[in-house]
């Protein structure tokens, strides 16, 4: 489901989008708890790398390991530290880079950056034997020019850029520092994309206590660049890092980045978010506001998580995980007092007639809640009549019209008995 957060079986984070054979694909890093013996308690602990492919942006398909620590043959097998990757097309071949610290420690404690290569964009992909030569750091992000000249970006207390050979194994020119960027705190994550002859670098920056992510701008991929603005402020739940990437499909741009928002007590385990991303008339960039809704249309006969809402009512709304021993399970509203209301939007109704309605609900007073369209006070589609208990219900009830396309859904409560909504679906 591509509400915020768009993957819920898993932990993910450091999201690179690319636009492969017609769909999105993601390639982020994995984030599992650390156990003794098995990463480092309390910090980063990433053993592998799954690919998520999508033409909707709402159904996402896992496709399943890709790279993992222990199969390949220069990483160091017990450091759980497979961090940031991304994924190039060239030459019939989809390359993949990632960092993670090497067996040999005669350079040094730090990372280097392999490539694994496949025939699709989800596998199977095989590692290079050798990491690539005089590349020390996390982060690689590549970068495909007009004129087919290919580029590597990465991170090490400074970022850093250098051309790769068209064999894309090699660099072709001593790495660069990018300068003219904020010297003040930690920079990291640049992931670079050209719009309109401009190239924008993005790249996360603690400019105060936790990431935010910004930007900067050049007529070359190389530089100079100068700082232009902030993509998104800091995260208001705390979560210190914050990693991005920048993709067009279909006709509109999109930022890819994650949060903690199903691990809020130990920010090490993220998840990956989308939401829309705009430009102004003079090609910066409008600054993004996380949502709750994420991107894509929703499936009317799919469950509707409502807690994931476009908007509300200015009070008597909450949300909350359903079981806080399992977050994963998702998140509930809680309509509070009567006339409370939750906007959903983007729901495609279809060209079939619907005709009933389902809700997931836990009361403990009977209690009704309306369901309309495109406004508060919209078409009503059904008054549905919420059973009281102290488990969860499934409530139906017909549908008094059938809107056909795509609309905003309102869900509205219209007593003063609260209500715990997990979901709606129509069928």
């Amino acid at each position: 489901m591509a509400q915020n957060p768009l993957i819920m079986n898993q932990f993910t984070a450091d999201p690179s989008a690319r636009v492969f054979e017609g769909k999105v694909y993601v390639y982020p890093s994995h984030d599992i708890m650390a156990t003794p013996g098995h990463g480092r308690v309390g910090w980063f602990c990433m053993k592998d790398y799954h690919v998520f492919s999508s033409e909707n942006l709402t159904d996402w398909t896992d496709h399943g390991v890709i790279v993992s620590q222990d199969k390949v043959k220069w990483t160091d097998s017990t450091a759980y530290s497979m961090w940031a990757p991304d994924c190039l097309f060239r030459n019939g071949k989809y390359y993949f880079y990632f960092p993670a610290p090497p067996k040999d420690k005669r350079s040094g404690n730090g990372f280097a950056i392999g490539v694994a290569i496949a025939d699709t964009p989800y596998g199977p992909f095989i590692p290079n034997p050798e990491p690539i030569k005089d590349v020390h750091g996390i982060d690689p992000n590549v970068f495909m020019d007009k004129n087919g000249q290919a580029y590597l970006y990465w991170a090490q207390s400074n970022i850093y850029a250098a051309k790769l050979k068209d064999n894309m194994l090699e660099l072709a020119g001593e790495p660069k520092v990018l300068g003219n960027l904020p010297d003040k705190g930690l920079k990291e994550g640049p992931y670079l994309f050209e719009r309109k002859g401009i190239y924008y670098l993005t790249y996360p920056h603690v400019e105060n206590k936790t990431e935010r992510l910004e930007y900067a701008t050049s007529n070359n991929p190389l530089g100079p660049f100068k700082f232009t603005g902030v993509i998104m402020d800091e995260s208001i739940s705390g979560c210190w890092t914050n990693h991005q990437s920048i993709v067009e499909y279909k006709g509109q741009w999109y930022l890819f980045y994650h949060n903690d928002d199903l691990s809020p007590n130990f920010d090490k385990n993220r998840s990956i978010r989308a939401d829309s991303l705009f430009f102004n008339s003079d090609g910066t960039i409008r600054k993004v506001i996380p949502t709750l809704r994420g991107v894509g249309v929703t499936r009317a006969t799919k469950e509707i998580q409502v807690d994931r809402y476009s908007d509300a009512s200015k009070d008597g709304i909450s949300v909350s995980y359903v079981d806080t021993a399992n977050r994963m399970q998702g998140w509930k509203v809680i309509l509070e007092r009567k006339d409370s209301w939750v906007r959903y939007n983007a729901v495609d109704f279809g060209k079939k007639k619907l005709k009933v309605a389902n809700g997931k609900t836990l009361s403990a007073q009977s209690s009704l809640l309306e369901i309309r369209i495109d406004k508060v006070d919209g078409t009503l589609l059904a008054s549905m009549k919420v059973v009281p208990g102290s488990n969860w219900n499934l409530n139906k009830t017909s549908l008094t019209n059938f809107p056909s396309g795509t609309h905003d859904l309102f869900v509205i409560l219209k007593d003063a008995h609260p209500v715990q909504l997990d979901w709606i679906r129509f069928e």
